[in-house]
């Protein structure tokens, strides 16, 4: 029987007295043996844009005075997710919460209520408290406290784990819409032995569209505990060499001839991926690299690797992802709850600056380009005498080199603390919410330089708890010279060496382990490690 479908004086009795626990959702619902009157009264709430006036997707938490979940309205978007693609979520998210498309209703026993009602770090988050003795309807207004698409920037999630089919994707739109990410990279997901999170195309066959938001297919494949995880955005095709699983390169390569880009997971960190890295990126293999993401311990923005391969000189756009239903924002900052019970679609992304209206193409175009940032909070403006990040800029010198950076926040959601210029690694200055003419909402810093030699600059921001940005750097050479680091040049060099190595002695026998296949593959993974060494003495010699 539908909830509104109403009975007089009709009783149903609620027997369970402990939380739900489906797969790696740890669901509370009301307790009790309890005896509820289906008559209950009926809660209807609708949540419209404040400039549209219209119903907004958007992502609802409803708790009863203990805190534990209610049931599911009927008009809650329902897609089956979960880890390694196995059915353990559908119609609530990891946290109990649910999407809706700016409307539902629910009957609820009379009592409080806490509702919470959100759509990504755009919009002010809304909370409220309800009372409810009778039918009772609330109507919502969502304000926006920036709006980044007007200025040319658009979020996107370059790691969510989705199975998705045609008939998967107006309700998975729902969700993207709900937490404002404009462009939803699905990820087909692989391992040594088998695939996981089927899409059905890849390219421009595999874009679905609602208004100015999108589902892209992308891979994250190779994946192996040795080398890292690769991923793979806009290609035309699902690129997998079974029989030569770990040479990475096969796969970079085809990525680019097939429109897209590829680069590695989990910011280097986990998985050895820094191994991978050096493998790949010193060979010039490597377009895109994941700064911010919750997965790693130390995050959500981790740039040793980033540094590592920006201050050898080769370009990598910084992107983000949530690698949902994976990693989640840790409880209290502590982690005391496992991060995929906090896992959500666009805790951590990045934006991308699209010159004129957005499409597929001009979206692929800013990301092959490095224009980017990636952010789980701030949003974060910076240009280099007029060029924006992944952009290059060769001066003459002794030229004036002008810096600008605006960091953009909100004072309860997004309190700005920091905002910095790097260049090669090193904070050159910086600025506080504390000081005069800055704030929480809005830092801002100019800077000249003169031009001595090549170098990458970029900007970050730090707000509250876990919230931080970053952009991929402008690369400024010197009458054609490079842009790396003179200084760190040796000891950058020297840890590449060290984790070839490391390689090599995993290499050398046999693993006991049976997720590790590596030493399968010595002779491919040794011709490229010789490769490798020989860009490091080019390098070492100049």
């Amino acid at each position: 029987m539908n909830s509104r479908q109403r009975t007089s004086r009709l009783t149903v009795s609620i027997v369970s007295t402990m939380p739900i626990i489906a797969g790696l959702m740890v669901i509370a619902l009301a307790p009790g043996n309890a005896t509820r009157e289906v008559d209950d009264p009926t809660l209807r709430i609708t949540i419209l844009d404040d400039v549209t006036d219209e119903r907004t997707p958007v992502r609802v938490r409803l708790t009863d005075s203990d805190g534990y979940a209610t049931s599911l309205p009927d008009e809650a978007v329902a897609v089956m997710y979960g880890m390694w693609d196995h059915a353990d979520g559908f119609g609530y998210q990891p946290d109990s919460s649910f999407y809706a498309d700016g409307f539902f209703e629910i009957d609820l026993a009379p009592g409080a209520y806490a509702i919470s009602i959100s759509k990504g770090n755009e919009f002010v988050e809304i909370r409220d408290t309800l009372h409810v003795e009778t039918d009772m309807a609330r109507e919502y207004r969502f304000e926006r406290w920036i709006n980044t698409a007007e200025m040319g920037w658009y979020s996107a999630d370059d790691h969510i784990h989705i199975r998705r089919s045609p008939r998967e994707d107006s309700l998975l739109i729902t969700w993207i819409q709900a937490e404002d990410i404009r462009v939803g990279n699905t990820l087909r997901m692989g391992d040594f032995w088998a695939k996981y999170y089927s899409q059905y195309a890849f390219g421009a066959e595999g874009v679905y569209r609602d208004g100015d938001y999108m589902l892209v297919s992308g891979q994250e494949d190779p994946r192996t505990p040795e080398i890292g995880h690769l991923i793979g955005l806009g290609a035309s095709q699902f690129v997998r060499f079974p029989d030569r699983y770990y040479l990475y390169d096969l796969v970079l390569d085809s990525l680019r001839a097939l429109g897209g880009v590829g680069g590695y997971a989990h910011q280097a960190e986990t998985f050895h991926g820094y191994r991978g890295l050096a493998l790949d990126g010193l060979r010039g293999k490597v377009d895109m690299l994941e700064i911010v993401q919750f997965c790693a311990p130390g995050g959500p923005l981790i740039t040793d690797h980033y540094y590592h391969l920006l201050n050898l000189g080769f370009p990598v756009t910084a992107t983000a992802g949530s690698d949902f239903p994976w990693c989640g924002l840790p409880h209290d900052g502590a982690g005391e709850i496992p991060l995929h019970e906090n896992a959500r679609i666009g805790n951590a992304r990045f934006y991308a600056h699209v010159d004129g209206e957005l499409t597929y193409d001009s979206w692929m175009d800013a990301v092959r380009a490095g224009r980017t940032f990636a952010s789980s909070g701030p949003v974060l403006v910076f240009e280099v005498s007029g060029r924006k990040p992944g952009s290059s800029l060769d001066v003459t010198a002794g030229a004036d080199i002008r810096i600008t950076a605006t960091a953009y926040g909100h004072a309860r959601q997004v309190p700005l603390s920091t905002l910095e210029i790097v260049r090669q690694g090193e904070v050159i200055t910086s600025v506080s919410s504390g000081h005069e003419g800055q704030s929480s909402e809005i830092l801002s810093l100019e800077l000249d330089l003169k031009a001595g030699e090549g170098m990458w600059i970029a900007a970050r921001a730090a707000a509250g708890p876990m919230q931080v940005a970053h952009t991929t750097p402008v690369y400024v050479t010197v009458d054609g010279d490079g842009f790396h680091s003179d200084v760190a040049l040796d000891s950058l060099l020297d840890r590449s060496e060290e984790y070839l190595l490391d390689l090599e002695h995993i290499l050398s026998e046999p693993h006991d382990r049976v997720e590790h296949q590596a030493w399968r593959y010595r002779d491919g993974l040794m011709e490229r490690i010789v490769s490798t060494r020989s860009v490091i003495e080019r390098m070492r010699s100049r």
